[in-house]
């Protein structure tokens, strides 16, 4: 269960279930219901086991070469057990995933159904063999973001929100924006990891300073984007700028020494328990009109 826990990554699990359960609840008025309850509970801890369990047990070869692996960052199992690690992780997944998944898909409309699916083929593809979305530049970018992205737009479509709605589309457009952004400013870190493990990613092939200002504009992009809200939603703006500025602290790596961007990295997993705390109290402030 230790080692189960681990590879979930437990730091991260708000990151998945809050966009779930802020756009339900949002888009519902509040309304507090089992589908809220269930559903959030699947992207708090199974939906994040599939992700990283996945892509721990796939990634291991180069995870083994890279310094950061083994906390919050990654888990990492011993080299005498990891077969038999990886073998129960796998099973895990399934075991804790489907149960959930059938009853989501019993709950919503076919286009809900779809984008379930959807969502968590996106999870499985980017480190599973064949697939490995995770090594094809921007697409690996692109996948990540809807890692997060996806709670929020299968909420959103469970309950029927038009997503063309001038209160819907800057947020899902920001938020794919600022995912591939955070993606791509993650991957710099690993870049020499990665290359020794031939494995591909956006930062290998652009190079740590290129991938570092592409972070920095996508963050950019994405507080522009988040203008066109209606008040106070625009206020929203203001916080992809926080993590330009941290990107933006790391221009000076380049792939020799990219480890460096490591610090900004532990910045930005921090920093998203400020900017969750933030929104939140937006989404108040919205509600309350």
């Amino acid at each position: 269960m230790k080692q189960l826990l681990a590879a979930s990554r437990p730091f991260s699990w708000v990151n998945t279930a809050y966009p779930f359960a802020a756009g339900y609840v949002m888009a519902t008025g509040g309304r507090v219901d089992v589908t809220l309850v269930v559903g959030t509970l699947f992207f708090l801890g199974p939906y994040n086991l599939l992700m990283y369990g996945v892509n721990d047990v796939f990634d291991y070869a180069s995870d083994l070469r890279n310094p950061r692996k083994g906390g919050i960052e990654g888990a990492l199992a011993d080299p005498a057990v990891a077969r038999g690690v990886h073998r129960r992780i796998l099973w895990a997944c399934v075991v804790v995933t489907v149960p959930f998944v059938v009853w989501l898909l019993a709950q919503g409309s076919v286009a809900a159904g779809v984008t379930l699916l959807g969502v968590l083929f996106l999870v499985v593809a980017y480190s599973a063999p064949v697939l490995r979305f995770k090594e094809r530049p921007v697409l690996d970018s692109f996948t990540s973001a809807m890692h997060f992205v996806g709670p929020l737009l299968y909420a959103l479509v469970l309950v029927g929100e038009d997503l063309a709605s001038r209160q819907v589309w800057p947020v899902l457009v920001a938020f794919v924006l600022w995912g591939m952004a955070s993606h791509a400013f993650g991957a710099v870190q690993d870049v020499r990891a990665d290359r020794e493990g031939g494995i591909a990613s956006v930062a290998t092939v652009l190079g740590a300073h290129p991938t570092v200002v592409a972070a920095t504009v996508g963050y950019a992009l994405a507080a522009g984007v988040l203008v066109a809200l209606p008040w106070p939603g625009r206020i929203a703006a203001l916080l992809p700028l926080p993590y330009a500025l941290n990107s933006a602290a790391a221009w000076t790596v380049r792939d020799d020494d990219c480890e460096r961007a490591n610090r900004g990295w532990r910045r930005f997993l921090w920093l998203n328990l400020v900017t969750g705390f933030l929104v939140t109290m937006l989404l108040i402030a919205t509600a309350l009109g």
